[in-house]
C-alpha cells in the first residue's frame, strides 16, 4: 500500500457476522457453540472491534484480533484491553486511527504497535512480526511479516496463538490452541527450545501463565526452561521484573514461582528464593523456611481485603512476604543442645531485599516499603504475651508509619505454625496489640508523632541558631515524646530547660 493512501471515513459498527463454528485458518479445532457465542459475545461487547475491522479492510488491509483478547475471550473473561495483529506498517496503523481514536500514542512503534484509546477501551494494533534476540544482545531485533500465520507462529504459546479475523469474525486457530486452552496446558507453537531462543523472557511467562491461568506447563516445555535457564541472563532486568510482577500480583503466585524455582530459572533472577531450601536438620528443629515463605505469600494475600485493603493485589506486600526471610540462610546457626538460630535475620534480610529489588531496577519508593517491612516483621515478638508499654507500642506505630497496615498483615501471616494452640495465642497477642494502637490512637496523633516543641521554639526558648545542638534537643523532645506520651506546651518546656542545663554544667 502506498504511503500516501486515503484514510476512510468512520462508518458505523456492523452487528457481529456469524461466527463459523468449524472453519480455521490453517488447521486447528472446531470452535463449540458455547465458544463460538463466548466469541460473538466480544464483538457484540466490544462494536468497535469490527468498526476497526471494517476501517482497515476498506484502506486494503487485514485485521485481526489476537492473543490474550481472543484467549480470555473463550475463557468468559472480558476485558478493556483488545490487542489487534495487521499487515499494515506502522506508520500506515497511525495514519488509520488519528482521527478515529480519542488518544494516539507511538510509544512501542519501533516494534510495531501503535496505541489507541476508544471510548473506555485500551487498544493495541501491532504489525505481523517476529522476533529474536542475538546472542549478545538485550534487545530483540524486530523484523515485519505479511502473513498472519507468520505471526501466529512466533507467538509464545498456543492458547496465545489464536485470532479472530475481522471483520468477516473468522476464527484462526493453526496450532490448536483451542484444543489446549480446554486442555488447560501451555505449549508452544513450534519447539520450545527454538522458542526460548528467540525469546528467552518466554521461559519466565510460561511461569507467569501458569500462575495466571491455572494451566498446567507441557512436560517438554518444563523440559527446555530447565535445560535453557542460563540463557535468561540475556534479557534485561526491566522486561523481567515486568514478568515477575504480573506473576506475583496473580491468583496463583504459588504454582510459578515453584516452577520458577524447579526449573532453575529462580536462580538466575531471584537467587534468594531458592536460597531458603535450607537442608533441615535431622530432629527437624527450624522449619522448611521455602515453604513457609510460600505460605506467608498465600496468607498475606487472603488478608489484602482487611485492614485499609480494597481487596485489590498489593505487590509492595507480596514481595515482603515472599522475601522476609532470605537473611535466614547467610545468619542460620546450629547452637549447642541441637537448637538453630537466625539472629538478625530481619536487618540482613532488609540489606538482601534492597540490594535484590534495586538489581530488579525496581522503583526507590517500593525498594524503601519493601526492605522496612522485611526489617520490621519480627518487632512483634518482642511484644511477649501482652505487657507492652505505651512507649513501645508508639514506637512500633512509629517505625511503621504509612506501612502500619501492610506490617499488621505481613505479621499476622507470619504465624505458620502447626500448633493450633500456639497459632491462636499468637492471633490472640496480636489483637491485643492492635485493641493497644486503637485506644492510644483515640487520646493521641499516633499517626503522625511528633514533639511537643518544634525546631522554631527549641531555637527561641534555648536562645541558640539552627545547627547540631538543634537536632539533639529536637531528638531528646521526640524520644521523651514517645517514652511518655503528650506533655503538652509548659511541661515539655521545663524538661528540655532541664535538658538543656545538664548538657551545660
Amino acid at each position: 500500500m502506498p504511503s500516501g493512501f486515503p484514510v476512510p471515513e468512520s462508518a458505523p459498527a456492523a452487528d457481529p457476522a456469524v461466527l463459523p463454528a468449524a472453519a480455521p485458518v490453517a488447521g486447528g479445532d472446531a470452535l463449540s457453540e458455547t465458544q463460538a457465542e463466548q466469541l460473538r459475545e466480544i464483538l457484540r461487547a466490544y462494536p468497535v472491534a469490527v468498526e476497526l475491522g471494517e476501517r482497515f479492510q476498506r484502506a486494503g488491509f487485514k485485521l485481526a484480533l489476537v492473543g490474550g483478547s481472543v484467549r480470555d475471550a473463550l475463557l468468559g473473561r472480558l476485558g478493556n484491553d483488545l490487542d489487534f495483529t495487521t499487515d499494515a506498517r506502522p506508520n500506515e496503523i497511525l495514519k488509520l486511527v488519528k482521527g478515529w481514536g480519542e488518544a494516539v500514542w507511538d510509544v512501542g512503534i519501533a516494534f510495531g504497535t501503535v496505541g489507541v484509546r476508544k471510548h473506555d477501551l485500551q487498544i493495541e494494533i501491532t504489525t505481523y512480526r517476529s522476533e529474536l534476540y542475538d546472542r549478545n544482545s538485550r534487545k530483540p531485533e524486530v523484523t515485519f511479516g505479511d502473513t498472519i500465520e507468520e505471526d501466529l507462529v512466533r507467538r509464545d504459546f498456543t492458547v496465545n496463538a489464536m485470532a479472530v479475523a475481522l471483520p468477516e469474525a473468522v476464527f484462526v486457530d493453526p496450532h490448536h490452541g483451542l484444543a489446549d486452552l480446554a486442555e488447560g496446558v501451555l505449549r508452544t507453537p513450534g519447539t520450545p527450545e527454538a522458542s526460548f531462543s528467540d525469546d528467552p523472557l518466554r521461559m519466565l511467562r510460561a511461569a507467569r501463565f501458569a500462575a495466571q491461568l491455572d494451566f498446567a506447563v507441557a512436560p517438554e516445555v518444563v523440559t527446555a526452561m530447565t535445560e535453557m535457564a542460563d540463557r535468561i541472563d540475556i534479557v534485561s532486568a526491566e522486561r523481567i521484573q515486568g514478568e515477575l510482577n504480573k506473576l506475583l500480583l496473580s491468583k496463583h503466585p504459588r504454582e510459578g514461582l515453584s516452577l520458577l524455582v524447579d526449573t532453575g530459572l529462580a536462580a538466575h533472577v531471584l537467587p534468594e528464593l531458592p536460597a531458603l531450601k535450607l537442608e533441615l536438620d535431622e530432629h527437624h528443629r527450624h522449619k522448611d523456611v521455602y515453604e513457609h515463605s510460600l505460605t506467608v505469600l498465600e496468607q498475606a494475600i487472603d488478608l489484602e481485603s482487611t485492614g485499609e485493603g480494597d481487596g485489590k493485589p498489593d505487590l509492595t506486600l507480596r514481595l515482603a512476604a515472599l522475601l522476609h526471610d532470605i537473611g535466614k540462610p547467610r545468619t542460620r546457626r546450629f547452637e549447642q543442645g541441637g537448637g538453630v538460630s537466625f539472629h538478625h535475620h530481619e536487618l540482613v534480610g532488609a540489606k538482601m531485599t534492597k540490594k535484590r529489588l534495586r538489581d530488579l531496577k525496581y522503583s526507590n519508593e517500593l525498594i524503601a516499603d519493601v526492605s522496612r517491612l522485611v526489617e520490621l516483621h519480627l518487632r512483634f515478638h518482642g511484644y511477649g504475651s501482652g505487657e507492652w508499654t505505651d512507649s513501645a507500642v508508639r514506637r512500633y506505630v512509629r517505625d511503621a508509619g504509612p506501612l502500619l497496615d501492610r506490617l499488621h498483615k505481613l505479621t499476622r501471616s507470619d504465624c505458620t505454625t502447626r500448633n493450633k494452640k500456639k497459632a491462636a495465642a499468637l492471633s490472640k497477642t496480636y489483637d491485643g496489640l492492635e485493641e493497644r494502637i486503637a485506644q492510644l490512637k483515640e487520646q493521641e496523633e499516633l499517626d503522625a508523632i511528633r514533639p511537643d516543641l518544634n525546631g522554631d521554639q527549641i531555637m527561641a526558648l534555648l536562645g541558640i541558631r539552627p545547627g547540631r545542638e538543634v537536632g539533639e534537643a529536637y531528638k531528646f523532645m521526640m524520644e521523651l515524646r514517645l517514652e511518655q506520651g503528650p506533655l503538652g506546651e509548659e511541661a515539655a518546656q521545663a524538661a528540655l530547660k532541664e535538658w538543656w542545663a545538664q548538657r551545660q554544667a
